[in-house]
């Protein structure tokens, strides 16, 4: 975390104490205001005369379309089309941003390093040049059209008002993520929290479940093909960019082969936390591998879970899926985007 944003998040500690301390009864309704602190996500500067090249040649989407006014999710995979990390992308002034979990910036940073080769590209950690921040709620587009001319219409839209830019974030929430330098965002914040009502990342991460946004952790790393996390759903693969690292395996399983496990919105009742990568069962399965594993997962209240977790699509459909060979059942449903035709 930036030295001088925890300073001065330090520096309001009653509304520290307070975000802390706060755990919304059920999942965030359209009417919590809600603001976070972002620090948990790190972000990847991807400069240089050749970085829209060289990014091309490596995510699954096209930054070609990338804009001053769009961002995109987008993921690097592995040569077996297995997803390394997951991101968005954004493109501001002059150079590439690459938003993930700070458990990952350091491992994608060496990866993405190994395919520089003669490129004239730098890849670093910018996790402290610029400072995030989100506002979720009813609230947010009236508290954000006093500090920007026009907000973003479209999901993955981006608006700029001198150093910040406001992205809007997908979901049944109404929920925007600004960025910008830490002397900005300390004036942004305070106004802000007059009015919302600061809560840990963790609601953040919530919404994000909510939405069907899927998060590649440490411990999910190298697991899931894009599509059985639906990122192909959520425009987050792009299937007529041309070649990147994993792209055949993905374009084989769009095209010519069949989708056996996808990722669903799910909740548990336990009194065991379910994390990224826990392993699901269900009795019916004949693979030799577990049937599914949690992506995410965050306390919603009363002693459940929300989570999204990719499984055998049969399974899921016969309601038999437990967390762990013989913990809880866990009840599915789809989405907010659905599931397309074939998908």
């Amino acid at each position: 975390m930036n030295n001088q944003w925890k300073t001065f998040l330090e520096s309001r500690s009653a509304q520290l104490d307070e975000r802390d301390n706060v755990r919304f009864p059920d999942a965030p309704s359209v009417a919590d205001c809600a603001l976070t602190d972002l620090s948990p996500l790190g972000l990847i500067a991807i400069t240089g005369p050749e970085a829209a090249d060289f990014l091309q040649g490596q995510l699954t989407n096209d930054v070609r379309e990338l804009s001053p006014s769009h961002t995109q999710l987008s993921a690097h995979c592995s040569p077996k089309g297995r997803m390394l990390s997951s991101f968005r992308v954004m493109r501001i002034d002059d150079g590439f941003y690459l938003q993930l979990p700070r458990t990952r910036v350091e491992a994608t940073i060496q990866r993405l390093r190994m395919f520089l080769l003669r490129a004239k590209v730098a890849i670093e950690d910018a996790g402290d040049r610029l400072i995030a921040i989100g506002l979720s709620g009813d609230c947010a587009l009236a508290l954000l059209a006093s500090r920007f001319e026009a907000l973003p219409e479209q999901d993955n839209g981006m608006a700029r008002s001198g150093n910040l830019a406001l992205i809007r974030i997908p979901g049944p929430v109404p929920r925007f993520q600004v960025l910008g330098p830490v002397e900005a965002m300390e004036s942004l914040w305070d106004e802000l929290a007059a009015q919302a009502t600061p809560v840990n990342a963790d609601c953040w991460s919530l919404l994000d479940i909510r939405a069907g946004i899927p998060t590649v952790y440490p411990e999910t790393s190298d697991a899931f093909v894009p599509q059985m996390a639906n990122l192909q759903l959520i425009d987050g693969v792009s299937f007529t960019k041309g070649c990147y690292t994993g792209q055949e395996v993905v374009a084989r399983m769009q095209y010519l082969g069949k989708l056996k496990r996808r990722m669903y919105l799910a909740e548990v009742s336990t009194d065991s936390a379910p994390k990224p990568g826990d392993e699901l069962h269900s009795p019916s399965s004949s693979s030799e591998q577990a049937s599914g594993r949690v992506v995410d997962a965050r306390p919603s209240g009363n002693g459940r879970y929300a989570l999204l977790a990719v499984v055998e699509i049969e399974a899921a459909e016969n309601n038999e899926v437990r967390l762990g060979p013989d913990g809880p059942l866990l009840s599915f449903k789809e989405p907010p985007y659905g599931f397309s035709a074939g998908s």
